[in-house]
């Protein structure tokens, strides 16, 4: 099955997990996927991820984080470029989401990156996602 927008089915995978409560939710692999599972991780938004499966059919699977109470440690995503209405930024006019405490997350000339590290190397890009 194809997705017009995989990013996006992703973060609702994700959210809806949440909402209900799993422990790790799966879906299809790709490389993008993978990259922004990545910072997720290494911003503290999910707990781990793996990869599985063969070369034909790998699945991501996400353990999502929770804190105290089994509050999940992501409050919102928003999906930022669609594939019908790109959003483009430059290095000065990357978000600072939440007033830092959340994080864009841009696919730039140098891979897929934080709005942080981009606005650190002064490169713009796609906006892709914000997580906070």
């Amino acid at each position: 099955m194809s997705w017009s927008d995989p990013i996006a089915d992703m973060l609702v995978r994700i959210r809806n997990g949440h909402m209900a409560g799993l422990d790790t939710v799966e879906m299809p692999h790709s490389r993008i996927k993978g990259e922004v599972i990545r910072l997720m991780k290494r911003e503290g938004f999910v707990s781990d991820y793996v990869v599985e499966g063969g070369n034909s059919r790998k699945l991501l699977r996400v353990y999502l984080k929770y804190v105290g109470e089994r509050e999940p440690a992501i409050r919102g995503m928003r999906r930022q470029s669609t594939p019908g209405l790109r959003t483009y930024v430059t290095c000065e006019t990357i978000p600072r989401v939440l007033g830092g405490m959340g994080v864009a997350i841009l696919s730039t000339s140098g891979g897929i990156m934080t709005g942080k590290e981009a606005r650190k190397r002064k490169i713009g890009g796609e906006l892709l996602c914000t997580v906070w």
